[in-house]
Order: C-alpha cells, then structure tokens, then sequence
C-alpha cells in the first residue's frame, strides 16, 4: 500500500507540469493513503484530478459552474435520472472533484445529497480546489462505501457508484454481497448507477457485468462515446424501462430543470437492455473470492 508523501514545496509546484499536456500547472500532489493525488489547471480554467501515472481522469471541473460536467462518462451517468426523474435522497460513492455531486445539488435543489468517499485528502481538495461546498441538503462523509451503505440509514431514490477506476477496482465494491446491500438501501422504484471501466482496459468487466445482472431484478447498460466507460443501471423493480420511456423522461428533464445537454440523446444512443444479455466471460464476484474490506489507511 502507498504511504503518506511529503508536502512538496509551493516554488516547486509553480514549477510543475502534466508530461502530457505541457499546459497544465500542477497546483495540488501530495501522496494519501490510497492514491497519489495531483490537481492540475490549464489555460481555460479547468482542473484535472489525478490518482496515478496512467492518464486516466478523476474529474475535470470548471470552478463555479456546477452545471458543466466536462468528462462524457458523468454526462451519461445522468441517465438515473430518466430512471427516477424526482429523486428526494441521492447518494454518490467517490467524490473526485465532485463534479456529479455538485450537478445534481444544481438540478435538484430539493434533493438531499450524501457523498462518500474513503480517501480524506480526496474531501479536503475538492473543497480547496474545485469548488465543492456543502450545505444542509449535500454533505460529504470521509468513510469506507462500503460500511456507508450497509449502515442503518434512510433509503435512497439514486446510488451511483463512481469509484471504479480502469485497473484500480476496490473489490470489497464489486461483489454480489456489496450489491446486494445497495440493492437493499434502494426505493422501490430506485436505481443503482455505476460507471464501470470496459475490457480493455478492466479485465474484470465480464465478471462485474454478470455480478450486476445477479444482483438486480434488471440491468441496463449505456456506452459512453469515444471512451472505454461503461454506464450499468441497475434497478430492483420489475417494470421495463423502454428506450421510449427514458427518452421522453430524459428530453422532459433537459426543459424542466435546464441541464444543459442532450440527455435525450445520450440515452437514446446508447441504451441496451442487458438484463439476459450473455455478458463477455467471467463469474459473479463474491466475497469469498475477494477482500470483503477496505484495506486500512
């Protein structure tokens, strides 16, 4: 496991680039019990969260317009929203930069919001660096997804799941028994919403897949265009949801609440009842097979 870094100086940092795009600043890197944590900012405006060497993208967020959301794959993970368009309690596990949360907090005023995260460094640099600001109806909590969920409290209309990173799958969030508690904090016409990395580069997409399908009475999925992100829905209800039917709630969303894109179109291009649909190999993920914790700080 990674230990805690040392804080690098602030003359350092103004120093600092992404190799790969000369134009970001490092503002913000600094070791954490769980990833290596880097904020950068470009020319624009907008700041980048990073956990590792690979390229892969937290969050970018644009400070002060909650209503962007820059990267696809949270663009199409309002979907649950065509799924449940008047969701009264909502819970986000991975906070990033708190991209999607803040949406949300600015397009359900009404909304009671928790966020989960087990990463304290993660909370402190979203409120430092990208504009995260809670209130009495969005509250972040530093903890385990896990033990958040499985935890007495009220149920929730919304879960999504964004904690699932291209090869960094936290195991104890991907097995039957951890999706069976989500299942079981739902509303009866609520929805799980997870964005989940694709083979390549997650070798374990099969197995998530089929681990997503075991656990909810139905299962379906949407592509993210141009990205290897995959979009599962699931939902404990029996009632079909057609392609039809989330359009319409989707284009009814985009008017009544102002998001500004086409969330019609997003659902209507890449919507796919999975529910029986033979998934790529793999097995359903339990615990017995996986670490049934989060591993300690």
């Amino acid at each position: 496991m990674r230990r805690w870094g040392s804080w690098l100086a602030p003359w350092v940092l103004a120093l600092l680039t992404c190799a790969a795009d000369g134009s970001r600043v490092v503002l913000f890197e600094k070791q954490s019990p769980y990833a290596r944590v880097s904020v950068q900012e470009d020319g624009a405006g907008l700041r980048y969260l990073q956990f590792d060497d690979s390229g892969a993208l937290q969050s970018v967020v644009k400070p002060g317009a909650p209503r962007r959301l820059e990267l696809a794959y949270t663009r199409v993970a309002m979907v649950g929203l065509a799924f449940v368009p008047q969701p009264r309690r909502i819970l986000v596990v991975g906070l990033g930069g708190g991209a999607m949360p803040m949406f949300l907090r600015a397009v359900l005023p009404r909304a009671r919001i928790d966020v989960v995260d087990i990463d304290p460094v993660v909370v402190d640099v979203a409120r430092r660096y990208f504009g995260f600001h809670e209130d009495s109806r969005l509250v972040a909590h530093v903890a385990d997804g896990r033990a958040f969920i499985e935890a007495q409290r009220p149920a929730y209309d919304l879960v999504f799941l964004d904690a699932y990173g291209p090869d960094s799958i936290p195991e104890h969030l991907a097995t039957v028994e951890f999706l069976a508690a989500v299942r079981a904090r739902l509303t009866g016409r609520g929805a799980a919403v997870g964005n989940v990395w694709a083979d390549p580069p997650n070798s374990r997409y099969g197995s998530m897949a089929r681990t997503w399908q075991a656990a909810f009475t139905q299962l379906y999925t949407f592509e993210v265009e141009g990205s290897a992100n995959r979009i599962l829905v699931g939902v404990p209800s029996a009632e079909k949801q057609s392609r039809k039917a989330l359009e319409a709630r989707a284009r009814a969303k985009e008017g009544e609440r102002g998001v500004p894109f086409a969330l019609s179109e997003l659902v209507a291009r890449g919507y796919e009842d999975a529910t029986a649909r033979e998934q790529p190999p793999g097995v359903v993920l339990r615990d017995a097979l996986v670490p049934a914790s989060a591993p300690p700080p």
